[in-house]
């Protein structure tokens, strides 16, 4: 039995093949046509075509097992796509579109979900039970495993921090429709936005955000950047410890291109336990050690047994 793990990401989407053994046979990676619902079909069904034809001619028979990390979340009762900020996914039934595209059933899980299964089972957390796996990229997602097993919910939402109301709603639009998700303050497009704005950089001068944490090392008696980076360490803390005073994991482990912030495991695991509803508060804050193919991994392990009994 082979496994052939998608992941569909923002900006680009990762296909790799394990064999029996969860060995790695070949993996590739393309952009992601994210402004395009079709053409996402049709590139993973080319890429697909073309990882099969990989396996030697004695195992063309062989079965196979599809597993697809997309973002966002499937909807139980109609099977569409919500809550994506690629957004030509929404309402949309990618699953079924993919299974009829290339006629089998596939498994399908949101990007936060695989990146917390795989870093549970192979990854950092594994040594750990209740997992929060906490996504800080593009946007802001999360997942949670107990026991090495996806926890959906009754909705499927669990996990989904990135769409809690930091402020009171009066400031930042987030592509869902609210105002003021954590989203909208510490993705990292919205970490740029906010630089741009203190700075007064213009749109088309403003600096992505590995240059600004690089910045900051020189600017440390600079009065904006000061300002962005307490601002972001708070507004991370205080987003996480309400995580925590939910669901106290085992473990929180940080995934996407921010988890890659060193002040965030110390200056930023302060300001979570700041906040935090106990007076000690010893949760494990750690890095990942997939790194962005985590995705891809635990889209491979997706099966009717890698979830929590409903």
């Amino acid at each position: 039995m082979y496994k052939i793990g998608i992941d569909l990401g923002g900006t680009k989407t990762e296909i790799i093949l394990l064999d029996n053994d969860l060995k790695t046979i070949t993996r590739k990676r393309i952009a992601t046509p994210s402004h395009s619902y079709s053409r996402i079909i049709q590139s993973i069904a080319d890429l697909v075509s073309e990882i099969k034809s990989i396996i030697p001619d004695k195992n063309k028979t062989a079965l196979y097992t599809i597993g697809v990390c997309a973002p966002g979340a499937l909807e139980k009762q109609t099977g569409l796509i919500k809550n994506s900020n690629t957004v030509c996914l929404i309402n949309k039934p990618l699953k079924q579109d993919l299974e009829k595209k290339l006629g089998q059933k596939i498994f399908m899980e949101n990007d936060a979900n695989c990146f917390a299964l795989a870093e549970a089972t192979l990854g950092a957390a594994k040594p750990y039970n209740t997992v929060f796996g906490a996504i800080l990229g593009t946007g802001v997602g999360g997942g949670i495993t107990i026991n090495k097993k996806i926890h959906l919910g009754r909705m499927q939402i669990a996990g989904e921090w990135g769409h809690q109301t930091l402020y009171p709603p009066n400031q930042n639009p987030c592509y869902c429709g609210k105002l003021d998700c954590v989203e909208t303050y510490i993705s990292g497009p919205a970490l740029e936005r906010r630089w741009a704005q203190l700075t007064g950089n213009s749109s088309s001068t403003s600096q992505l955000l590995p240059d600004i944490i690089t910045s900051l090392e020189s600017n440390t008696a600079n009065v904006q950047a000061t300002y962005w980076k307490n601002e972001f360490v708070n507004n991370f803390g205080r987003s996480l410890a309400n995580v925590i005073n939910i669901l106290d994991p085992d473990v929180v482990v940080l995934g996407g291109g921010v988890s890659n912030i060193p002040f965030l495991y110390d200056e930023g695991v302060r300001a979570i336990y700041k906040n935090v509803f106990s007076d000690l508060v010893d949760t494990p804050v750690i890095q990942n050690a997939l790194g962005d193919s985590a995705g891809v991994f635990g889209a491979c392990m997706l099966d009717d047994s890698a979830y929590t009994v409903p």
